[in-house]
């Protein structure tokens, strides 16, 4: 029987690197706005990119990779007892539309690459995570070149790993020699677009050919995908799962069954992607031990006093960058009073969390609340997107840092 892994985050061996120098930050924001495909590096007059590091001791990356596999391993198997358990997908918040599609006879949609990151947070009880995420989680560059560049002005350190290049690496692992890729992302969102910029550059030096394009681009034809009228050996999909209602063609059920083109991640990754995925964890023969020890108690919205309980946030099922999770005395006025009136009328797209203790770890610029999303590719551990807020949600107002360890 494998042994429980110690949650205790040893928080008093993290520290921080000194400030850059400010000519130095600046040729590193430059770069990587300009080659590193971080084309968000400053927003408004607000530098987005932490001019210090985050230092991890060696064997607290090797805790952090070894929970993150765990997790993987049971999310995994969880999915796949899910895939055959439609009386549950009622209980994750998932559009009507996308239920339908799941419920068609064809086989489900095979994966290509597997990547997930699970957000961890050191707290006084040890790790806590916040969420999964295991539709399409982002951060590469920020944890691959950004990594890079600060450890390169800091001696003695490296980056943790590389998940960027892990991925390219997979993709094109399972691709046949100048074997097509397509990337799929939504137009309008930054970060989206970077990313899949990013990855096809990584992909093109692999000897791959690659399609950036819009899922409602895609055209199936007997189960295999087609853009442009050319056909694609590997689907890389950065346009969130519940979105896929929106395309106009209507010819995205695919993405779900019946598709034979791997996607990389398939439609059933909204099950663990879902919030609400605690909520039917008793209905499971899969044993969820390490998700049990770290993530937060939820539940039902109507089954605790949220209103008038500081000890419970609220989220939505399919919330990103902490954009609809709603603490009270955290959130604005309007924000909260916004979400509780939606959580009220409509309370099956959203859960009740029991809310954790974050603990602050003092920098260069004042105490800050660090969250470590710590990738896994295919159940391996690959990599840290680091970010910093100066208040305990880490949401946009959050900075990337770039989180090393010793050399």
């Amino acid at each position: 029987m494998t042994q429980p892994t110690p949650l205790s985050c040893h928080l008093q061996h993290w520290r921080c690197s000194d400030l850059l120098n400010s000519d130095v930050c600046t040729q590193i924001r430059q770069f990587m706005m300009l080659e590193g495909f971080k084309w968000d590096a400053q927003v408004a007059d607000v530098n987005t990119l932490a001019p210090f590091a985050l230092i991890l001791p060696s064997y607290v990356w090797s805790q952090l990779a070894q929970l993150a596999e765990r997790l993987t391993q049971e999310a995994l198997q969880a999915e796949g007892e899910l895939q055959q358990r439609p009386d549950l997908w009622k209980h994750f918040g998932l559009p009507r539309s996308i239920q339908q599609a799941m419920t068609q006879s064809a086989a489900w949609t095979p994966s290509a690459v597997r990547v997930l990151r699970f957000d961890f947070h050191p707290t006084p009880q040890g790790w806590r995570i916040s969420e999964a995420n295991s539709d399409v989680p982002g951060g590469y560059t920020e944890a691959s070149n950004f990594c890079k560049l600060m450890a390169e002005q800091i001696p003695g350190t490296v980056p943790v790993d590389y998940p960027a290049r892990k991925l390219a690496d997979a993709l094109a692992d399972r691709v046949p020699s100048s074997g097509r890729i397509a990337l799929l992302c939504a137009p309008g969102y930054l970060e989206d677009q970077q990313i899949t910029a990013y990855l096809s550059h990584l992909l093109q030096q692999r000897g791959c050919k690659t399609l950036v394009a819009h899922p409602g681009q895609v055209q199936w034809q007997n189960g295999i995908a087609h853009i442009r009228g050319q056909p694609v050996d590997i689907i890389f999909r950065f346009y969130q799962g519940e979105w896929l209602v929106r395309v106009r063609n209507q010819n995205w059920s695919p993405f779900f069954r019946g598709g034979k083109t791997p996607v990389c991640n398939p439609g059933s990754a909204l099950f663990v992607e879902s919030k609400r995925f605690p909520l039917i964890w008793s209905k499971l023969t899969t044993p969820l031990s390490t998700w049990k020890a770290l993530l937060p108690h939820s539940c039902h919205p109507y089954q605790v006093n949220w209103l008038n309980n500081r000890r419970w946030l609220l989220k939505t099922a399919y919330c990103n960058t902490g954009d609809m999770v709603t603490m009270r005395g955290v959130a604005d006025r309007q924000t909260y009073l916004k979400a509780v009136l939606n959580a009220l009328l409509f309370p099956r797209n959203w859960v009740a969390q029991e809310c954790f203790e974050t603990l602050a770890i003092a920098t260069p610029i004042g105490q800050m609340y660090p969250c470590l999303g710590v990738y896994t590719i295919d159940g391996r551990a690959a990599g840290i997107y680091g970010r910093m807020a100066m208040h305990p949600v880490i949401d946009f107002r959050a900075i990337d840092v770039a989180v090393l360890t010793q050399r």
